[in-house]
This record gives C-alpha cells, structure tokens and sequence, in this order.
C-alpha cells in the first residue's frame, strides 16, 4: 500500500473517531440543559410510558416565541418525545393501535394540535431546527384547547394521570391534555 494512501486512511478514520466523538460530547452537554425523563402510567391492563427531554424556561418567553405558534414542535427537546402504549387506545377522540409512537405537537394561543406519528426520528429538528416529522406517518390528530397553568411550570413536563386518564402537557403558564381510554 502506498505511503500516501495509507497515511490518508489513517487520516480518515481519525477524523471519524474525533466527529463521533464531538457529537456524543455535544449530546451529553444538552442532556444537562434539558435531561431526559421517561413517566409510565399503569391503569388496569393498559401501560403508558413516555420518554422525552424536558427544556427549562430560564425566563424565556416560550409559546408564541420559542416554541412558534403555527409550527410543528418536538413537543420537548433533542430526541423526538416517544410514546409506548401495550393496549389498543383511543387517543383524543381517535383510535390508535398498540405500539410505540413520536409524539408532536402544534401550538397555538388557544387550540394545540396533539400529534401521534408512527416514524422513528432520531433527533427531533434537522440542521435548520425544523421538526423532522413526516406528516405521512400521522396516525391520529387531536385538537385540544389551552388551559391556564398557575403557577406556572419552570420545567416541561409530560404526564399521564387519572381516571379516566389524561395525557397532560405543561410549562410556564399553559397546560394541555388529551383523553385516553381503552
């Protein structure tokens, strides 16, 4: 093999290393800025459980400027939200088979849309720090209406709670939730 290429091979893969290893430190360093939570609710039969980063507020305006009314949102930070069900549900009004989703959002002052998408997206944004969902892949769509959050949350937070149960999404003054039955 000739000296050139050899020492270009070497030259690559010490590139490679030095990339892969500059993302997991980036990754780690927005893990501590938005840590990583996974809820699991239990009722009956039925298990939710949802995996997902939780940004703070850090006296940031956040919906309507952060978070853009109108847009696709993440609905959380870094990875898509996931959203694992065991049973057959009806999200919202809307029925949704057993299985793993991500989970998305579209803010707006008084109606978010609720989204449930059967595409597996690694990070939640692309380079421009657009959603990367695929609205192809929607498999139910809820709008639900905005309530008050007081006081209000410092840090996003996403649960399912009571009976009948409730997916509820909240920071700074706004709450949102959607019904679930099986």
């Amino acid at each position: 093999m000739p000296k050139f290429l050899k020492w270009s091979l070497i030259g690559v893969v010490l590139l490679a290393v030095l990339a892969f290893v500059g993302f997991q430190f980036m990754k780690a360093q927005t893990k501590k800025a938005s840590p990583e939570e996974t809820v699991t609710f239990f009722l009956n039969d039925l298990t939710v459980e949802i995996t997902y980063s939780r940004p703070y507020k850090k006296g940031r305006a956040i919906f309507g400027a952060l978070v853009p009314y109108g847009k696709v949102w993440r609905t959380g930070a870094n990875e898509a939200t996931t959203f694992t069900i065991n049973k057959d549900i009806v999200f919202g009004d809307r029925p949704v088979k057993a299985g793993t989703y991500t989970l998305w959002t579209i803010p707006g002052e008084r109606e978010w849309s609720v989204i449930l998408n059967s595409g597996m997206y690694g990070w939640g944004v692309n380079l421009d720090g657009e959603a990367q969902r695929n609205p192809l892949n929607d498999v139910a769509t809820v709008k639900v209406p905005v309530l008050s959050a007081d006081p209000g949350m410092e840090q996003f937070t996403i649960a399912v709670e009571g009976e009948p149960a409730a997916l509820t999404l909240t920071w700074d003054h706004v709450r949102v939730h959607v019904p679930i039955t099986h």
